[in-house]
């Protein structure tokens, strides 16, 4: 498994670092620009039903990067209910860690609902330690730090 450095200085990684292996995790600004990670977030937009209020729900997953690679890719979790999602136990996929998260607040702000981050989703975000990415009716939204707490080591799953 390759964590940092690389012997191809010539081929980038994917957090843009000379070598051919990731030197560090991707930032929550670097997720939100990968295009595999910008139609993950509008698939699960749509997928959420945001304009049908008996079937709006949260929709979300994982944002994995290959230690090897670099490739950054997504896995969906089940789908929610109207104003929560499990996303407490990501599956692990050989040779990739968790680098984010993200998930949907389909619930209107003309409505009342706080589009951001709420309180449980801050104190959640900051024991899993990676970027959490939420899509709302008003953009996107970050919590959580700004990128996997202790960088690309510390096993699979969400870091130590």
């Amino acid at each position: 498994m390759c964590l940092s450095g690389g012997d191809d200085p010539k081929k980038p990684s994917a957090t843009g670092a000379a070598g051919g292996c990731p030197s560090s995790a991707p930032t929550a600004a670097q997720l939100q620009n990968d295009p595999g990670v910008k139609k993950e977030l509008q698939d699960a937009w749509n997928d959420s039903d945001p304009a049908d209020p008996a079937k709006r729900h949260e929709e979300g997953g994982w944002i994995y990067m290959d230690t090897t690679t670099g490739a950054i890719t997504t896995q969906r979790a089940p789908a929610g209910a109207q104003a929560s999602l499990d996303l407490s136990t990501p599956p692990e996929k050989e040779g990739s860690v968790v680098v984010g998260k993200y998930h949907t607040h389909p619930n209107p702000t003309s409505e009342g609902w706080d589009p951001g981050p709420s309180g449980a989703d801050t104190r959640v975000d900051a024991l899993h330690g990676v970027p959490d990415l939420i899509v709302a009716d008003d953009g996107n939204h970050t919590s959580g730090p700004d990128s996997r707490r202790g960088g690309l080591g510390g096993g699979p799953g969400y870091p130590p």
